[in-house]
């Protein structure tokens, strides 16, 4: 049965934002608008709300909102593109990050080993590689650092032989169902209440979508396009993605000494008033996705001024 889709820490995360009435908010993942509206309903006539995605389906969602509000503006594309917005633009930022439900109940996008369908796993259809291309060209040496890095997985070896095997006898994995048959066979034991194909569909999820280093772009983004005292907020469905904007957070929420120069006053941190926040014990009750979600928030600091170039 499909879960419905339930946009998870909603209100954590609009009040993370600190919504002022007439400023600029970025939600860099749509999806089905759950906190984009919470965001709209927050915002003032002169309010703005920019939208990324990369899925068709949720684009043709933002796209009707905008037609019925003004203050949306609709960019079909990554939130690594946050790169290209005016600097010191945007009062704040929400990235929640992963697959959603409507995504992952959909056979024909390949993203779930429960729904057997061809093994694509875009984000974006329309553009880039599938996974099951993907998985007809790499060598085993790349699969094994996918699966690996990706996917935390301690078989990955045995995974990608076992991959290569098939290819070798039958031709290219080309179905969710194979890929899963596939990993079941190479696994040795399987942690209690995961089907062992957990690790791998992520890893290769990640891998196609280019997840992490997009979302290392974005953050790094975050530094230019905030204005003073916007607020950053992202939310984390696996490890991986939360140790990156865990590390960014630290590097940036303290001050930069320059060896070159230690008597010199270093500049002033990028963030401060960061923040975890993790979903409510009755939230997680009621849906079940919630339960690996981690919420990090900050708030960017007064840029520092512009270190003097030569001269005395």
């Amino acid at each position: 049965m499909a879960l419905q889709h339930r946009t998870v820490l909603l209100n954590e995360a609009v009040q993370a934002l600190r919504i002022q009435p007439d400023g600029h908010y970025v939600d860099g993942t749509f999806g089905r608008g759950g906190h984009s509206r919470a965001i709209l309903a927050r915002l003032g006539p002169a309010g703005r709300l920019t939208v990324f995605d990369k899925d068709p389906q949720a684009i043709e969602v933002a796209q009707a909102l905008a037609a019925q509000d003004a203050r949306v503006t609709v960019r079909h594309e990554g939130f690594a593109a946050l790169a290209g917005l005016p600097p010191a633009s945007l009062d704040g930022i929400l990235l929640d990050l992963g697959v959603s439900s409507p995504q992952l109940d959909d056979a024909a996008r390949g993203f779930s080993f429960r729904h057997d369908g061809p093994l694509d796993m875009r984000m974006d259809p329309t553009r880039g590689i599938s996974a099951a291309e993907w998985l007809a060209t790499a060598t085993v040496a790349e699969m094994t650092e996918v699966i690996r890095d990706y996917g935390e997985e301690r078989f990955a070896a045995q995974i990608a032989k076992a991959i290569d095997r098939r290819r070798q006898a039958r031709g290219p994995v080309r179905t969710t169902a194979e890929l899963a048959e596939i990993v079941a066979g190479a696994v040795k034991t399987r942690e209690p209440g995961k089907d062992p194909a957990t690790r791998t569909f992520q890893a290769v999820r990640i891998h196609v979508n280019a997840e992490l280093e997009e979302l290392q772009q974005a953050l790094d983004a975050s530094l230019s396009v905030l204005r003073p005292r916007g607020r950053l907020v992202v939310i984390s469905f696996h490890s991986l993605e939360d140790r990156l904007v865990k590390r960014f957070l630290q590097r940036h929420a303290r001050a930069a000494v320059d060896r070159r120069a230690p008597m010199v006053e270093p500049p002033p941190p990028c963030f401060a008033e960061v923040a975890r926040t993790l979903p409510t014990a009755a939230e997680v009750a009621a849906n079940p996705r919630a339960r690996s979600a981690v919420m990090r928030s900050a708030t960017r600091t007064a840029a520092p001024a512009p270190r003097p170039q030569g001269g005395r």
